[in-house]
């Protein structure tokens, strides 16, 4: 059975090899279903609803890039987005999060007919390569600053916005801690190593007394408070405009370059550089999006976490598939998350972050007109607490300079057309 619905034979792998494929990505990526419920939970959304909800949709994801794709390319709501979700939608702006939720669903809607019409080539290939590193690091500093702020070592300042807090105190201590094990960890390779720094921290934090221990198990939490909760008359006002992009926006470029990295690294990528089944893995992500939304998660996307079990051996959907269980069974750890600390999860945003910002160092430097809109667009994503400004900003600035440079041909149709676009909208609502 699992030989025709995955094509294993065809694949030269075997039931055996594509669940333990399986398995390690699952624990290279586990560290979400800790982490999403606390910073979705900073948006006043209830934990222990979005904990189910993180495992549902997660699930769900992985087995539509299962069936419909047939690759080994696992899905979860996305770090970096559900930050936005909570702190800039919902923190920032003063939205509800059903209203936010209603975004999501909104920008999977879109992200579905741009993946059925040519459209997406199109826009993907309009975006110069300097903005699109750009975004990627300005959502790792984004989500720097939030680890710092969850683990006290960046705390309000009126005089200077911003200052350390007490470095001695547990919570500074122990994700100090928490990062240095999670670095040595992933740097020698040990599988699972952030999901093992999160649960090391908690149990010496238990351990020493400075955490309540709500057990292991237990049945799933109720999902009910966010399933269907999504506001979509709300998504609809046109000061939300900018923050369906910005999810749209994320969501295509992140899961496209996943995408064709993980098709990369597993040798499923043509000579001629086309991805074979990457309309059905695009459509997988849009609709897993759409369905994050209903059942009450941020954003819904392929992880490139996916390339350890890639890595292991994974070749097919049946990968996928095995993470997607393992998500449902993980549905049953609720007391486990409950237990776990902000300060616990913030070196895991931490290392994310690390990882993100190495962008820049494929920006052209060289050229100011391009590396000048890259700094601009990945500084003010989280001096402004907002991807969807440091994007808006990213844009208006690349043409402008340009323009102001005689390089207007360097200016695709698109990105003079958004670039007018934000304009507009910060002149119509300021």
């Amino acid at each position: 059975m699992f030989d025709q619905l995955f094509k294993l034979s065809e694949n030269k792998t075997t039931v055996k090899t594509e669940v333990v494929a399986g398995l390690t990505t699952f624990l290279t990526m586990a560290y979400i279903i800790f982490v999403n419920p606390q910073i979705l939970g900073m948006a006043k959304m209830p934990a222990g609803a979005v904990f189910s909800a993180t495992c549902v949709a997660a699930a769900i994801g992985c087995f539509l890039m299962a069936f419909l794709a047939n690759y080994p390319i696992a899905l979860a709501p996305g770090m970096g987005l559900n930050a936005y979700f909570a702190f800039g939608v919902v923190g920032g702006m003063g939205y509800t999060w059903q209203v936010a939720l209603g975004c999501v669903f909104v920008s999977g809607v879109v992200f579905l007919i741009i993946s059925l019409l040519p459209l997406r080539e199109w826009i993907v290939n309009a975006i110069p390569k300097s903005l699109k590193m750009a975004i990627a690091a300005g959502i790792g500093l984004f989500l720097a600053l939030i680890a710092l702020k969850n683990a006290g070592i960046v705390v309000g300042n009126e005089a200077t916005l911003v200052a350390h807090g007490k470095l001695t105190s547990w919570p500074v201590l122990m994700a100090v801690l928490g990062f240095a094990l999670i670095v040595a960890l992933e740097y020698r390779k040990i599988m699972g190593g952030v999901i093992i720094g999160i649960l090391a921290v908690t149990v010496v934090s238990i351990a020493a007394g400075q955490q309540k221990f709500g057990g292991i198990f237990s049945m799933p939490p109720d999902i009910g408070p966010v399933l269907f909760q999504m506001d979509l008359a709300g998504a609809f006002k046109v000061g939300l405009v900018t923050v369906v992009f910005a999810f749209l926006f994320v969501d295509l470029f992140d899961n496209t370059g996943t995408l064709i990295a993980l098709a990369h690294r597993g040798g499923f990528m043509k000579p001629d550089g086309t991805v074979p089944r990457l309309r059905s893995a695009l459509i997988s992500d849009s609709a897993a999006a759409m369905i994050g939304a209903i059942v009450g998660t941020s954003t819904t996307t392929s992880y490139i976490e996916s390339a350890s079990g890639i890595n292991a051996g994974g070749k097919t959907g049946l990968t996928a598939a095995t993470v997607g269980v393992l998500f449902l069974l993980a549905l049953f750890i609720s007391p486990l998350a409950g237990s776990i600390p902000a300060y616990a999860t913030a070196p895991a945003l931490f290392y994310v972050a690390c990882l993100m910002v190495r962008g820049l160092t494929e920006v052209e430097w060289e050229d100011l007109t391009e590396s000048a809109p890259a700094v601009i667009t990945a500084i003010t994503m989280p001096f402004t607490f907002s991807i969807a400004e440091g994007i808006a900003f990213g844009f208006i600035s690349y043409a402008g300079i340009k323009l102001a440079a005689g390089r207007y041909r360097d200016i695709h149709p698109a990105v003079g057309i958004l670039a007018v676009l934000f304009v507009i909208k910060y002149v119509v609502i300021p």
